[in-house]
């Protein structure tokens, strides 16, 4: 009777608790995305460092040089690249439950997948590169080349990483998307890595708010 009894209380016993750690790919890269905030921490310390030694009036002042930025064009491509982290959001709850192409029409947004979402994203980052660039030819086309003083120096630069890391973001779409065409099923690593690539959109979106504030609408 012992026996059975041990046997019994053996069985009842709870199995031992598996720790739910982090995931250590996410973990990297919010340290990575830490990291990064540090980098435009410092572009913005060098915007206000010119801005506090050249002043803001004269011929090279911030306020006069800022009046060259096509404000209208530069919020609305501040909204198309906001609004693009919801398609983004959208993707990672598609992968979240492994829903990788959509069930039905083109149109029924509903059934979208991740990799429609992550396109339609796509699109709107490419968007956003294409205006930005559109509005540095305009500059320099009308005697703003990086080289003219320190507020054209300061733009250029800020704008111009912050320009860098949302193409790199576009690559990351084409990386994520591209591995689901490769393999058989979606597994948990794809999926990790289309959340990582939503940290890092959203990172460069949060970004932009910043840098669109101080630079096109403080000036």
């Amino acid at each position: 009777m012992a026996a059975v009894a041990t046997a019994t209380a053996t069985q009842a016993a709870p199995a031992p608790r598996v720790p739910n750690r982090p995931n250590l790919v996410s973990v990297g890269t919010i340290v990575w995305l830490a990291s990064e905030l540090m980098f435009f921490a410092a572009l913005f310390a060098i915007y206000f460092t010119l801005r506090s030694v050249v002043g803001d009036g004269g011929l090279d002042g911030f306020k006069a040089s800022a009046a060259h930025l096509n404000v209208p064009l530069s919020a609305v491509n501040t909204f198309i690249l906001l609004m693009s982290s919801l398609p983004c959001q959208l993707g990672v709850f598609a992968a979240e439950r492994h829903q990788v192409a959509r069930t039905g029409s083109l149109l029924n947004l509903r059934r979208y997948g991740m990799r429609e979402w992550y396109a339609l994203a796509f699109v709107m980052g490419a968007i956003f590169i294409s205006l930005q660039v559109y509005e540095y030819s305009s500059l320099i086309k009308d005697g703003h080349p990086i080289s003219e003083n320190a507020w054209t120096s300061a733009f250029y630069l800020a704008t111009g990483f912050h320009g860098l890391h949302v193409t790199g973001g576009l690559f990351a779409f084409l990386m994520v998307m591209g591995r689901t065409y490769k393999a058989r099923r979606f597994s948990h690593d794809q999926e990790v890595a289309a959340i990582v690539v939503s940290y890092y959109w959203h990172f460069v979106d949060v970004v932009w708010i910043g840098l669109f504030s101080v630079i096109y609408v403080i000036k």
